[in-house]
């Protein structure tokens, strides 16, 4: 990457910034500095405290104490439309998209220089030429509940784009790509650079980090424990080790394959969008058997998500059928489902897999209500439910000041790890996991893929729903590639190639490869 002047004056320079929330001291006197064409990898575990110290840049939060400096000049920044004033802009975790508007109304929304009416063809065309020119392939007329998380991704690097942002700050911005997408993120940023554009990377891949940063700046628990040129760095080890403390394996020790009875079975599922159209699945076939681990590979928006909704109850099937321990589910509601045995943790965590109003320890004990473990008569025993959630707090090292705080204050990858451990812990034969390690840091990923391989090794059925190739092949036995709603071949994990998934995933025959 391009190299950058820091003899220039800094194009954001934060000063000692403190931050508390109720019971968490989330920022401590952090500092960090940012050069015109530069790009700072912020990095750090889960909760510990990245995303708040850039919400403060962008106006979501004031700090406490402390100096914000936008290209020499102090800045008081009270709201996100002051700090785009000041050429700042943040593509977050959690997108900030409205789903019943289009993607050409989402990207001029809330733009005050606008006339009343504003010129809709001229936005779309910009829009457009924007797409084409950095290589991201959307629609302006699309709703943005129709499409993939892929696409909404896209949608918001080029509102930012096209609001004429110079400093950009992505939060996750390739938690919900391939590794193609990913290159093709690391090919744009190449461009903003060129046009003098400065970035702030979050991320927990290792790999990203080494490849599309110029300075790398570690928090831990609030604080800031390191910042120094990637280039110094030799191993990727070594980052992890930064972030959480400790040497992280980067491989898994797993079992002898043994599958048991199938579990799971797809015949020939069809599922049709609301209004017609192609099918969104068509003639899906599969099964899964007790000790397996059934991968799910395919960009975003080729059907995974229908098909885990369609086996979990939550989508019509409009053709084919669904076996569940051999019994036909076929458009049966999720509660029979989750009698069933069938646990989910499902793509969108915010609006799918939490209740953000509810506090921890109920989100925690969501599955078990029912039970005669946490209630009788109906009537929720308190003391147990209580106990029950600091076992699992503790079990998945949940980072919360307590069990009774809403969930909705938990960082991304503690709301995911809260999801994880109530779905996990619930699982009655069958777990259906899409994207799980998604937002988590290095420590927490590898605890993740652990805990789905034990899930194996119990004789449980396990489909896993990944974008990351390399997840797939180091904690699957089979691997289904799926492209514009059908699967394109079935493979073994032990002898697939990531290039030869990646061919399959952009719909390429297997005897064409």
């Amino acid at each position: 990457m391009r190299e950058f002047n820091t003899d220039e004056t800094p194009v954001v320079r934060m000063v000692n910034i403190t931050k508390h929330f109720p019971g968490v001291l989330a920022n401590d006197q952090v500092s960090l500095t940012l050069h015109k064409g530069e790009v700072l990898a912020l990095l750090g575990e889960n909760g510990a405290g990245k995303s708040t110290l850039m919400n403060m840049l962008v106006g979501l939060y004031r700090p406490d104490s402390g100096e914000i400096y936008v290209k020499g000049q102090l800045a008081d920044i009270n709201s996100p439309q002051d700090s785009m004033t000041l050429g700042i802009g943040m593509i977050h975790q959690e997108f900030m998209l409205v789903g019943n508007m289009s993607v050409a109304e989402n990207i001029i929304l809330g733009m005050k220089d606008l006339p009343f009416v504003p010129p809709m063809t001229d936005i779309k065309a910009k829009i457009t030429e924007l797409s084409k020119r950095y290589g991201l392939q959307v629609y302006p007329d699309k709703i943005i509940q129709d499409l993939s998380v892929g696409e909404q991704q896209r949608v918001e690097i080029l509102k930012l784009l096209y609001r004429g942002a110079d400093i950009l700050i992505l939060d996750e911005p390739t938690a919900v790509l391939t590794p193609g997408e990913s290159r093709d993120l690391n090919e744009i940023l190449k461009k903003m650079l060129a046009e003098g554009k400065s970035a702030i990377f979050i991320t927990h891949k290792m790999d990203e980090v080494m490849e599309f940063s110029h300075t790398v700046q570690v928090l831990r628990r609030g604080k800031c424990v390191s910042t120094c040129p990637t280039k110094s760095i030799k191993r990727v080890q070594d980052l992890a080790n930064m972030m959480v403390g400790r040497d992280i394996l980067f491989s898994l020790d797993r079992g002898p394959y043994k599958p048991g009875e199938i579990m799971v079975e797809a015949k020939d599922v069809v599922v049709l969008p609301v209004g017609g159209g192609k099918p969104v699945l068509d003639h899906v076939s599969f099964s899964i058997r007790g000790g397996e681990i059934f991968g799910i590979a395919g960009v975003a928006g080729n059907g995974q998500q229908p098909l885990t909704e369609a086996i979990t109850g939550l989508l019509k099937v409009n053709g084919g059928s669904i076996f569940i321990n051999g019994k036909d589910m076929t458009n049966k509601t999720p509660l029979q489902v989750i009698k069933n045995g069938v646990s989910h943790i499902p793509a969108d965590r915010g609006r799918m897999g939490v209740v953000g109003d509810m506090s921890v320890g109920d989100n925690l004990s969501m599955k078990k209500y029912r039970t005669g473990e946490l209630s009788s008569h109906s009537v929720i025993k308190r003391n147990w439910v209580r106990k029950f959630a600091d076992h699992l707090i503790d079990v998945f090292t949940i980072k919360t000041p307590s069990q009774d705080t809403s969930v909705k204050f938990l960082s991304g990858g503690n709301i995911q790890k809260t999801i994880l451990a109530r779905e996990i812990d619930s699982c009655g034969g069958i777990l259906i996991a899409v994207y799980p390690s998604r937002g988590l840091d290095v420590g927490a990923t590898e605890a993740v893929r652990q805990n789905i391989i034990k899930q194996r090794d119990k004789g449980n059925a396990v489909l896993l729903v990944s974008e990351e190739l390399e997840e797939l092949l180091m904690v699957a036995d089979k691997i289904a590639v799926m492209f514009e709603g059908r699967i394109m071949d079935i493979v073994n994990a032990a002898s697939a190639t990531t290039e030869e998934l990646g061919m399959l995933m952009a719909g390429v025959e297997r005897r064409d490869i």
